[in-house]
């Protein structure tokens, strides 16, 4: 299990720590794993004459940046501190001294310094900043970029620590660090929102407080946010195809079929032991053109559907890939969640919600909300303000934040889609699903993709799956059938990849 750490919760684990360590000792170890990481990550730099340049701020991030500049010195290397302001901290004050050499002030940069420099550290603000930079500080970053590496210390300068957003009165430099290397455990602000395209490559290094950071996590599991994973029990047991779940797709009318198709296809091929599509009847044909191992049946309205649902071994549906915004849509939609099994409510099914008071309301601990930001916005408007507003003060508002209050408003398991996948119960149980670093996978950014992957929560939810497990599980695979196949990818190619992605665990 990999957990995300807010700024308190490391400053938490840090102190409970002091038994047994003190500051310093945290100090010089974090700035010696940095120096490892750059030397790990660019092993031409371990032996030779080269330069670098520190950038040291107040705080005990800039303490950080005296051990490095030191233990840099004492390989040989020429290096330049320059501090924004003397230190502030006891901690800080102390690595100062020890550092010994020359500390020249921010005001002495300049552009052809850095340009000279082959790595450039950027210890001046960390996971503590709760206000945007000023403007001097954003100039030194952009003449950082002027180096030809950027190490960023703990998180770049600028970044809010817990929702991965810059904090800046205006628009925000682009100063993407070529490395970061982090302490104890990896921070919310690395994988959310801007983090991993501001943070570069992330490294994270033990520093000594990890049993202190498990402990921490233990005593208030509500606090964690997880690494999304993928159930233990993927693999099929023994029975028959009902023994594994039926699961009915809901169909739009003849010409937009292709969506929930490629949902049906993807809860087939996850192990739902069958699959149905509910389409029109005037949509027959062209699905029967097009599917052969998943059933076809003929829905034409709310009552059509109710009597399909007749049906107990039906155990989960998937509404609104391509399903349309008509009222027949609609009383489809409202049926199917005052029917109470397990559902997926994706797309069009998303738009009806956000209309309808009274269809949110009738939402249930079974269900599963897939929005892309613009649903989210459209479904939750002042939950989502605060993230589309500017973000000027720290612990700004975190897409982390936003889903959980979410999933409590909806009373069932909310996955705000993106690169940085955000799944929430309503107790607060919270996981991210980080498609970066080497995760990433752009190819992701397809039309279909998000069907698929309605479809493959369905598959799981139809086999027994719990929405929040299934939700999780079916985010991961996602994911990991978009690195499989590479680039190229299509969203029909999803299910098809799948089961090489299964076969590996």
């Amino acid at each position: 299990m990999t957990e995300f750490l807010s700024a308190a919760q490391m400053r938490a684990a840090e102190a409970a720590a002091m038994g047994a360590v003190t500051g310093l000792d945290l100090m010089e170890r974090a700035g010696a794993g940095v120096v490892e990481a750059v030397l790990d990550a660019w092993p031409e730099l371990s032996a030779g004459l080269f330069r670098a340049v520190v950038l040291c701020g107040p705080g005990n991030n800039g303490g950080d940046g005296y051990v490095i500049a030191r233990l840099l010195l004492d390989r040989g290397w020429q290096v330049e501190v320059f501090a924004l302001a003397p230190p502030a901290t006891s901690d800080a004050r102390a690595m100062r001294a020890l550092w010994g050499g020359p500390v020249a002030d921010f005001a002495a940069l300049t552009w052809e310094g850095f340009e000279r420099a082959d790595v450039v550290v950027d210890a001046v603000f960390g996971t503590g900043l709760g206000r945007p930079l000023a403007p001097g500080v954003w100039g030194a970053l952009e003449m950082a970029r002027r180096g030809r590496r950027l190490v960023a210390v703990d998180v770049p300068s600028g970044l809010c620590a817990d929702s991965g957003r810059v904090l800046a009165e205006g628009e925000a430099p682009d100063w993407p660090a070529d490395l970061t290397v982090t302490f104890g455990a990896a921070k919310l602000g690395h994988v959310l929102d801007q983090g991993p395209s501001r943070c570069g490559r992330l490294r994270v290094v033990p520093i000594g407080v990890e049993d202190e950071v498990r402990a921490l996590l233990r005593s208030d599991p509500a606090g964690v946010v997880e690494a999304a994973s993928a159930s233990r029990d993927l693999a099929k047991g023994q029975g028959h195809k009902f023994s594994h779940g039926h699961a009915l797709v809901l169909c739009g009318p003849p010409g937009r079929g292709g969506a929930a198709r490629m949902s049906a296809r993807g809860a087939l091929r996850i192990g739902a032991g069958l699959v149905t599509l509910a389409c029109p009847p005037g949509a027959l044909a062209e699905n029967a053109g097009r599917l052969d191992a998943i059933m076809l049946k003929p829905v034409a309205d709310a009552a059509d559907l109710r009597e399909v649902l007749a049906d107990p071994r039906i155990s989960a549906l998937c509404l609104g890939p391509g399903l349309g915004l008509d009222d027949r849509t609609h009383d489809l939609v409202s049926a199917a969640v005052q029917d109470g099994r397990p559902l997926v409510l994706d797309a069009d099914a998303l738009t009806l919600l956000a209309r309808d008071a009274a269809l949110f309301a009738a939402l249930h601990k079974g269900c599963v909300l897939t929005p892309h930001a613009g649903e989210f916005a459209r479904l939750f408007p002042d939950i989502a303000a605060p993230l589309q507003a500017p973000a000027t003060r720290g612990p700004a508002c975190s897409k982390v934040d936003a889903t959980r209050a979410a999933a409590a408003r909806a009373g069932c398991v909310v996955l705000f889609k993106g690169a940085d996948t955000v799944i929430a119960a309503p107790d607060g149980t919270c996981a991210i699903n980080a498609a970066h670093y080497d995760r990433a996978a752009p190819w992701l950014a397809t039309a279909g993709a998000g069907d698929v992957l309605a479809g493959f929560i369905a598959g799981l939810l139809a086999r027994g799956f719990p929405p929040l497990m299934a939700a999780e599980s079916a985010a991961w695979l996602h994911v990991e059938a978009a690195r499989s196949f590479g680039p190229g990818l299509i969203a029909e190619d999803l299910p098809e990849e799948l089961p090489k992605v299964l076969r590996a665990l």
